[in-house]
């Protein structure tokens, strides 16, 4: 993955992160963390990266010359969500 993706990535799920405190987050997008669900599948990760792009891309499936941009991003998104829960400790579990 290049640079830019993944730094565009990071920050989409920084974005993501701060909507979620507070009371304007997509309610398609649900919270992929323990306690709130036990087990994360990849594809509750690829389906929260497909939604985010949706919403910020205005497309629910994109034109076929913006496919290409369109997949790239889900899939750059998808990577550094299951990254970012990788990394999570969550206070009070193992």
């Amino acid at each position: 993955m290049d640079v830019t993706a993944l730094r565009a990535a990071w920050q989409a799920v920084r974005w993501l992160s701060e909507l979620s405190r507070g009371d304007e987050m997509c309610r398609s997008i649900k919270t992929l963390r323990e306690p709130y669900t036990e087990a994360v599948t990849d594809s509750d990760v690829q389906a929260a990266a497909l939604q985010y792009v949706r919403k910020i891309s205005g497309f629910r499936r994109p034109a076929e010359h913006n496919s290409a941009a369109f997949d790239a991003a889900v899939d750059a998104v998808a990577a550094a969500t299951r990254e970012l829960l990788d990394g999570l400790v969550v206070r009070g579990q193992r």
